[in-house]
C-alpha cells in the first residue's frame, strides 16, 4: 500500500505537522510526500530527510505558493492514481485540502484519526473526544486527515527518499482560476506556537478583562518560557486573539505541561487540550469539570495563587 502525505510548510522549511502524518501513514504502507509551492525546493530537500519516507514529489509552481485548495487537490487527485491513500495533517489547510481532494476522488472523507488499527480501519474522536469511534472505510482509495497530538513525530534526519519533480496533467494550468490569494494578516508572536509549545499556560473568563489577564499570565509564562492560551470564553470576551483559542474549535494541543488558570473545563476547551502530558488546574470552584482530567489540582483564589506562584520560580 503506498500513501501520499500532504507536506505542511511556509516554502521555507517543513512544519512540525507533517512529522505525526508520516508517523501514521508509516502504519499504512510506503510513505511519499508532496510538496507543492513556488521556489519549494529546499522543502523537498528537508522533507527527504526525514526518517521512513520512500520518495518526495515537488510540485513547484505559483499556482501552489499559498496553498490553495482549488489548485493543489486536482494534483493530488493526479498522483492518487499511484497511490492508495491520501494524508493531510487536521490543520487549516489539511481540513481545506482534503475535502476536497475527497469529493473529486468520490469517496469519503476519515476525519481526525486517532490510530491506525490497519489498512482500512482506524479510530476518530466525537462527540467532543467524549466517545471514541471505530470506522472502517470499503472505499479503494483512502482519505485522510490526522489528528497529530495523537502520533509520535517522526524523525527530521535519517531519511534518504529519491526526489521526484512533477506538475499538472494534461496539459492543464496549474492555477484553475477559481480562487485567488488576496493577502494575509499573520500575528507574530515571540512565544512558541501553541501547537508545538511543551509548556502552555492558559486562562479562561474568571480573569476578568483584558488588563488583568495580562497582570497574572504573561509573567508566568515568561518564568516558564510557555506558549499562552485561553478558553473560548476568555476569546470571546475580547481578553485575547483567537489565535489564543485552545479547544474544539480551536486548536488542539498536547504539551508536556498544561496549567489551565480559571478554566471550568467546558467539554468544548477539554477536547482540545486533555491529551497533555502533565495538566494543572487552579480554579476556585473544586466542583469544577478541569478538576476531573487535572493531574495537579489547586482550589482557590488564582489572583493570590498565580502570583505566588510566579515569584517562586
Amino acid at each position: 500500500m503506498k500513501t501520499l502525505v500532504w507536506v505542511e510548510h511556509d516554502n521555507a522549511s517543513v512544519k512540525d505537522a507533517t512529522l505525526a502524518v508520516v508517523t501514521a501513514a508509516s502504519k499504512l504502507g510506503e510513505v511519499h510526500l508532496l510538496v507543492a509551492g513556488k521556489g519549494c525546493g529546499g522543502v523537498g530537500e528537508q522533507a527527504a530527510k526525514i526518517a521512513g519516507v520512500a520518495k518526495v514529489h515537488v510540485a513547484d509552481d505559483a499556482a501552489y505558493e499559498h496553498a490553495l485548495a482549488e489548485n493543489v487537490a486536482p494534483l493530488i487527485v493526479d498522483l492518487m492514481g499511484h497511490h492508495d491513500a491520501f494524508l493531510a495533517p487536521a490543520t487549516s489547510h489539511g481540513k481545506n485540502i482534503a475535502p476536497r481532494v475527497a469529493a473529486l476522488l468520490d469517496v469519503m472523507q476519515i476525519s481526525d484519526i486517532l490510530s491506525v488499527e490497519s489498512e482500512d480501519t482506524f479510530t476518530r474522536p466525537t462527540y467532543a473526544g467524549n466517545a471514541i469511534s471505530t470506522v472502517k472505510s470499503s472505499d479503494a482509495k483512502k482519505v485522510i486527515t490526522v489528528r497529530g497530538t495523537a502520533f509520535d513525530k517522526a524523525e527530521m534526519q535519517g531519511g534518504s527518499a529519491s526526489i521526484e519533480a512533477v506538475s499538472a496533467t494534461g496539459g492543464a494550468s496549474a492555477d484553475r482560476g477559481i480562487s485567488s490569494f488576496i493577502g494575509a494578516e499573520i500575528a507574530k508572536l515571540e512565544r512558541p506556537e501553541l501547537t508545538a509549545a511543551k509548556i502552555i499556560v492558559s486562562g479562561g473568563r474568571a480573569l476578568k478583562d483584558s488588563e488583568t489577564f495580562q497582570q497574572v499570565i504573561i509573567p508566568l509564562a515568561d518564568k516558564l518560557g510557555a506558549a499562552v492560551g485561553a478558553s473560548r470564553a476568555a476569546v470571546d470576551a475580547g481578553y485575547v486573539p483567537n489565535d489564543y483559542q485552545v479547544g474544539q474549535t480551536g486548536k488542539i494541543v498536547a504539551p508536556e505541561v498544561y496549567i489551565a488558570i480559571g478554566i471550568s473545563g467546558a467539554i468544548q476547551h477539554l477536547a482540545g487540550m486533555k491529551d497533555s502530558k502533565t495538566i494543572i488546574a487552579i480554579n476556585k470552584d473544586e466542583d469544577a469539570p478541569i478538576f476531573q482530567v487535572a493531574d495537579i489540582g489547586l482550589v482557590g483564589d488564582l489572583f493570590k495563587i498565580v502570583p505566588e506562584l510566579t515569584e517562586k520560580l
